[in-house]
């Protein structure tokens, strides 16, 4: 019985923590919290202590394959910014994506084009939390894992997810993006 006292109190001190590592989260992630706990997704944002800017970093970070990072990348198409949730192992074919996608030419946004579709600095872009909903194309190969991980709004944060998952956040698509 004292065991379990204390293992209620525990459990109850983590649950604590973690709801003041929550309030701790930088701005973008906090927002990026939000977006996820309005859509009712089940992952939430979490801290790194080692960067995960890239996905071979966060992949490191993370204990996970490199493909089971989704990287959301910002391209510009048709005049607009439009994003781009790649697995990690993936170099997106731009010109393939856009003949799939039925979108004109794509290209890479400007660090500066980046933050204003989104709000959020390269490297730690999320695939929610934006000024405005993007159209969004989810990479296919991301189906291959049950589990994936998404920046969080910086390039410390992070939150689990799948494609499915991904897909419903974002109202995208799902493509393959290579060749």
């Amino acid at each position: 019985m004292a065991s379990d006292q204390q293992q209620n109190q525990n459990q109850g001190q983590g649950q604590s923590q973690g709801q003041e590592r929550d309030q701790s989260l930088p701005t973008r992630s906090l927002q990026v919290a939000r977006a996820l706990e309005a859509a009712g997704a089940d992952g939430q944002v979490r801290e790194l202590d080692a960067s995960a800017r890239t996905a071979a970093e966060a992949a490191a970070a993370l204990g996970c394959e490199v493909g089971a990072i989704a990287n959301s990348l910002v391209f510009v198409s048709d005049g607009e910014p439009v994003l781009v949730m790649a697995s990690g192992r993936h170099k997106v074919d731009t010109s393939a994506l856009a003949a799939r996608w039925g979108r004109g030419t794509l290209r890479r946004a400007t660090p500066e084009q980046v933050r204003e579709a989104t709000g959020q600095a390269i490297g730690g872009v999320a695939p929610v939390g934006h000024p405005r909903a993007l159209p969004t194309v989810v990479d296919a190969a991301l189906t291959e894992y049950p589990t994936l991980w998404a920046a969080g709004g910086t390039p410390r944060t992070v939150f689990p997810t799948t494609a499915d998952e991904l897909v419903r956040l974002t109202g995208g698509v799902l493509l393959p993006v290579t060749a």
